[in-house]
């Protein structure tokens, strides 16, 4: 019933080896906007909603009987990354890629498009399917960008899915974990302002660097000393800019981190000793410090109720269900969950015949295109709960 036909299969092949050629990063993707929306007008009954947002699509296909209202899920954005591993369609674009598959989820979501057009067509889908093809995952602001775009003003979804390609995962497999899937995390900025001068005459001034390597020392214990061994918690800085290549202490350090877990408990601890130490290690060598918090994102937490839906569908593909360990990536999914009970898929993209594992975000990052298929046609399973 939810099968992709060979023709469809190549149509959405071919769309998603374009978009890994020419891959835009977040808030870019007007080009990819442009071609889904080309993609979309094409099926009849399909209706293309104008959600003011400048990037990204979403798309409604109504059934003709009685049933839910879904939404089905994908994101659309590459990162800053160069592409490494060698094919005909290697990225075209340089310094982007898409190092994490979400051009991969795209075409698999316009595969079922296809799908549920065709069964619509029929007379043979019932309730109401919403297509998101969400920007802006990597930075995860694109669903907030949505959520303040109105989106569920548009639609009134009673369950929402998405699906995201895992490399560790053989192709034909389909994870359905119950329960935290993928952490919560805040990211955050610190800045540390000292008094520049001279590097000559030390005591003339308040040097930030050496607050800075302070920091990042003392926040290693915000991991090893302050929060559960048994909650998984991360806490990373992940750049640093300052400094000057002649004699000069600057003014000013800057860094970006993140602070991530599955555990939300954990994740409120590891917040509050953060602010702690950067403030009172700051004023300890006389600087002054701030820290820009971004917006916290939840954790993909999959409920009982919502993954006895999920495995049947899955197992409506004919894919072998499994489970697999939870990740501390996070997905701005997550925040639809607030708006209507929501569900998150993990689908194999390795080859069978691969031994070693190119995980996400590496430059040697690829799935096994023939498990478009197998994402499509769960898609549409999922779409079709009435």
């Amino acid at each position: 019933m939810f099968k992709l036909t060979d023709e469809e299969y190549n149509q959405i092949l071919a769309f998603k080896r374009d978009l890994h050629m020419h891959p835009e990063l977040s808030r870019q993707e007007f080009e990819t906007t442009r071609k889904i929306k080309t993609f979309l007008e094409a099926l009849p009954s399909c209706k293309i909603l104008p959600v003011p947002a400048p990037t990204g699509v979403v798309a409604v296909i109504r059934g003709s009987g009685e049933g839910p209202e879904i939404m089905l899920r994908a994101d659309i954005d590459a990162l800053p990354q160069t592409e490494e591993y060698e094919s005909p369609w290697k990225s075209q674009t340089p310094g982007v890629m898409h190092a994490c598959g979400h051009d991969f989820h795209t075409a698999s979501l316009l595969g079922a498009a296809l799908i549920l057009n065709r069964m619509q067509l029929a007379g043979r889908l019932k309730g109401t399917v919403d297509l998101v093809f969400q920007p802006a995952e990597e930075g995860t602001t694109g669903a907030r960008m949505l959520l303040d775009a109105g989106l569920f003003d548009w639609i009134h979804p009673q369950y929402c899915f998405g699906i995201h390609n895992w490399p560790s995962v053989e192709s034909g497999k389909i994870v359905c974990n119950q329960g935290p899937l993928m952490s919560a995390k805040r990211n955050f900025d610190i800045l540390i302002h000292g008094s520049g001068g001279h590097g000559s005459m030390p005591h003339l001034n308040v040097d930030p660097i050496v607050c800075a390597a302070a920091i990042i020392q003392s926040l290693q214990t915000v991991v090893s000393r302050n929060t559960n061994p048994l909650d998984s918690v991360i806490l990373s800085i992940n750049q640093i800019e300052g400094g000057s290549p002649m004699n000069l202490v600057v003014d000013k350090v800057s860094m970006k981190a993140t602070v991530r877990s599955l555990s939300e408990a954990a994740l409120d601890r590891a917040i509050a000793r953060t602010q702690a130490i950067v403030e009172n290690t700051a004023l300890a060598y006389e600087c002054r410090s701030e820290i820009v918090w971004k917006e916290r994102i939840p954790s993909v937490f999959n409920t009982p109720e919502m993954t006895t839906l999920a495995r049947t569908c899955a197992e409506s593909t004919g894919c072998q269900v499994v489970d697999a360990p939870p990740s501390l990536a996070s997905e701005d999914f997550a925040l639809y969950r607030a708006f209507a009970p929501s569900f998150f898929y993990w689908v194999g993209s390795r080859s069978p015949e691969e031994t070693k594992t190119e995980e996400l975000h590496r430059p040697r990052f690829h799935t096994d295109d023939t498990a478009l298929r197998y994402a499509a046609e769960l898609y549409a399973a999922s779409a079709c709960l009435g």
